[in-house]
């Protein structure tokens, strides 16, 4: 019998899971704490944990990639979805027990993959090596990435993420492929934000200009254990058809950098740092009017259109003066203090 036809099987006749554990009892049986060192905090909430889950849409039959499981309480919430495969990716040797138990319980219906190893090192590409490719206008990829991810490199791993998506590579080389996250409730409000919010900023421009970004719902911190510091919003990104701008991410990254580095100044302080002290001043000016957009503007109100026209100017500024592509006004400062290290 095929996995499908088996999943179908399963899925008919009411399977579950056989009786587990509860995450709580897991987490005292192994004697599991959370370090606040690597931003650990569990959610021990079934409801909370299928609420994530569900927010990524029909994931039956689909592949997800589950990233820091911890001791498995998404991880559980998936399972119930009977996908075709689920890779999980946890730092952590202490909770691979729980995750092995997790494998070896559902393993009739789902081939579960456990990897060892830090998310930020691992290839998105070779977690599903049978799965189809989509066409990117086509529908959708059958393929999620799902995670509670740790606080001190969630925005680090979204941007590679969107980079990603850009260049069509990774997890989405399989097509457009889908992403649920939770992040610190200040961050998931950044990724969404519009136009003159409080909290626009890089984040919320490069997630517009490739993907469509919805902020599903909010959970409070006394759900977690320990308890932080703050709220955490669970965020869902699909990834564009056309994105706004044909520009290479990196160059867009670069700019948005510089664009929101100085939020409360006019945008072309920031702008201005993108070009040498010797041709500073003419070359910024000329970006503005090549954009068509207010150098005096401040950065929260420039609309993502006008952020790309900015980046796109400064992208054929430095296909005709190539001699700039690569200064960093921030270096000179950099070197001193390696130095005075």
């Amino acid at each position: 019998m095929s996995s499908s036809t088996a999943i179908k099987s399963l899925v008919k006749t009411g399977a579950r899971l056989p009786p587990l554990p509860t995450i709580r009892d897991l987490v005292r049986l192994y004697k599991l704490r959370a370090i606040k060192q690597l931003s650990q905090n569990f959610l021990m909430d079934e409801r909370l944990t299928n609420k994530i889950v569900r927010a990524a849409g029909n994931i039956k039959d689909n592949y997800v990639l589950e990233v820091g499981p911890g001791p498995g309480g998404i991880t559980r919430s998936i399972i119930r979805q009977f996908p075709r495969k689920l890779v999980v990716v946890e730092k952590d040797r202490r909770f691979l027990p729980t995750l092995e138990l997790l494998s070896e319980a559902s393993k009739d219906f789902l081939q579960m993959d456990i990897v060892r190893g830090d998310i930020l090192g691992y290839r998105t590409e070779q977690a599903f090596p049978d799965c189809p490719k989509t066409e990117w206008n086509d529908k959708r990829a059958p393929v999620h990435i799902i995670g509670n991810l740790p606080f001190a490199i969630s925005t680090r791993l979204l941007i590679n993420w969107l980079r990603e998506m850009s260049l069509q590579t990774g997890a989405w080389s399989f097509g457009r492929s889908s992403l649920t996250l939770t992040f610190q409730k200040e961050v998931a409000e950044r990724i969404v934000a519009p136009l003159l919010s409080e909290y626009r900023c890089r984040l919320s421009v490069m997630n517009q200009v490739w993907s469509k970004a919805e902020l599903k719902f909010i959970i409070p911190g006394k759900a977690f254990v320990p308890k932080p510091d703050v709220d955490v919003g669970v965020v869902t990104i699909i990834p564009m058809k056309t994105p706004l701008t044909t520009v290479h991410f990196d160059v867009v990254e670069k700019v948005m950098r510089h664009i929101f580095s100085m939020r409360q100044k006019y945008c072309r302080r920031g702008v201005a740092n993108l070009y040498p002290p010797e041709v500073r001043e003419e070359l910024t000016q000329l970006t503005f009017r090549m954009a068509n957009v207010d150098p005096l503007a401040r950065s929260f109100q420039l609309s993502t259109e006008e952020c790309l026209r900015i980046a796109e100017a400064y992208d054929q500024l430095v296909n005709s003066n190539p001699e700039i592509k690569d200064y960093n006004h921030r270096a000179p400062k950099q070197q001193l203090a390696d130095e005075d290290y």
